[in-house]
């Protein structure tokens, strides 16, 4: 009987939470239907027959910021990123796995190390180094997120690698595979549920970031965040119609690509702290 009641006390929290970590997104999604003078005199209302404009604020969102190059921009950022921090880290963290030394020790450290510096403390130099090595575009910009994403990475990668069996690689050298084709023919595949997790955490940081494509390639190659931020004027108007609307198109793919990936974070998070 007390373990039913302490059941529906932590269901009960883990409704309320959320609802409120829910409400914020509701509230955009309604909003953007609703006029744009409306919307501050009436934030927390549903659309009626005189505030409901339709798609107007789409319309209207897309026109002012061009989101379709945007979108573009965002997507092709994002998806290399991606690509490069899961083939690049994975392998450092099988080989500082594998190869033990002090160096490689040392390279562990320094890659768990770089998480827990911010990000405020280095973004001066680091614009500055980006456009002093011809990285201010958005094929260089992809190597700067490897580069802010690898700690993480590396620290995930490496405690699910120690708990793959070793023999499963000494069979593929006997088999004549060379260390190259045993990354990618055995360890690879098996390390699938921390690249998933890995994806999913990068995709959602890198999708939604605006500071990192503001300082290195500013307006030139404008990513979602950037063109939504144009919405506002020089003199702190903001189309809120628009504004909403914009934001209810960015979410919505991270929120599809979540859920539809979700079930891996857990199952990766796990699986990446088997062994220390």
């Amino acid at each position: 009987m007390k373990k039913e009641k302490n059941h529906i006390i932590s269901f009960i929290i883990l409704l309320i939470l959320s609802i409120l970590f829910l409400a914020p997104i509701l509230i955009v999604f309604i909003n953007s239907f609703k006029g744009k003078f409306y919307i501050s005199e009436q934030p927390f209302s549903f659309p009626d027959s005189t505030t409901f404009v339709k798609f107007e604020n789409y319309v209207a969102g897309l026109e002012k910021t061009g989101l379709l190059t945007a979108a573009f921009w965002s997507f092709f950022i994002t998806v290399f990123s991606v690509i490069a921090i899961i083939i690049c880290t994975s392998m450092t963290g099988w080989f500082i796995t594998r190869v033990k030394n002090q160096f490689n020790s040392a390279l562990y450290y320094l890659f768990a190390f770089s998480m827990i510096v911010p990000f405020q403390m280095v973004m001066y130099t680091m614009t500055k180094v980006a456009n002093v090595l011809k990285l201010d575009n958005p094929i260089g910009i992809i190597l700067i997120y490897l580069g802010f994403g690898s700690g993480l990475s590396v620290f995930m990668f490496s405690g699910f690698i120690k708990s793959i069996p070793l023999e499963l690689e000494e069979a593929a050298m006997i088999d004549g595979c060379n260390p190259l084709q045993t990354f990618f023919r055995i360890v690879l595949p098996v390390l699938k549920p921390t690249a998933v997790t890995v994806a999913i955490l990068n995709t959602m940081w890198i999708w939604n970031d605006y500071l990192l494509p503001m300082l290195v390639i500013g307006t030139e190659y404008k990513t979602i965040p950037i063109a939504i931020q144009y919405l506002k004027s020089g003199y702190g108007g903001i189309d809120m119609g628009a504004m909403m609307s914009m934001l209810v198109l960015a979410i919505v793919p991270i929120i599809v690509f979540y859920l539809f990936c979700q079930k891996y974070i857990i199952e990766g998070v796990i699986a990446g702290a088997v062994k220390g």
